[in-house]
């Protein structure tokens, strides 16, 4: 959610997409009835906080009937 930028009420997003691996176009439209202004934001990576060394993936949970799934690697 965004403040609209015209009349200062809450922003809805409408849609959005990925300019980059980093940034992300999102477009709002204002809740606001008397103004309904749409209009088009940035959201950008700035910098971590904390990171990670190595990720590893979490093993699979198992299935419903108690058989758990194993995956190969090569």
């Amino acid at each position: 959610m965004m403040n609209c930028p015209k009349c200062g009420q809450a922003g809805h997003t409408r849609s959005s997409h990925s300019a980059s691996t980093t940034t992300k176009e999102r477009y709002y439209q204002c809740q606001n009835i008397n103004c309904g202004s749409t209009f088009i934001t940035l959201e950008t990576f700035v910098r971590y906080i904390a990171r990670p060394e190595l990720v590893f993936a979490a093993p699979p949970h198992p299935t419903s009937d108690g058989q758990e799934t194993f995956i190969f690697e090569a």
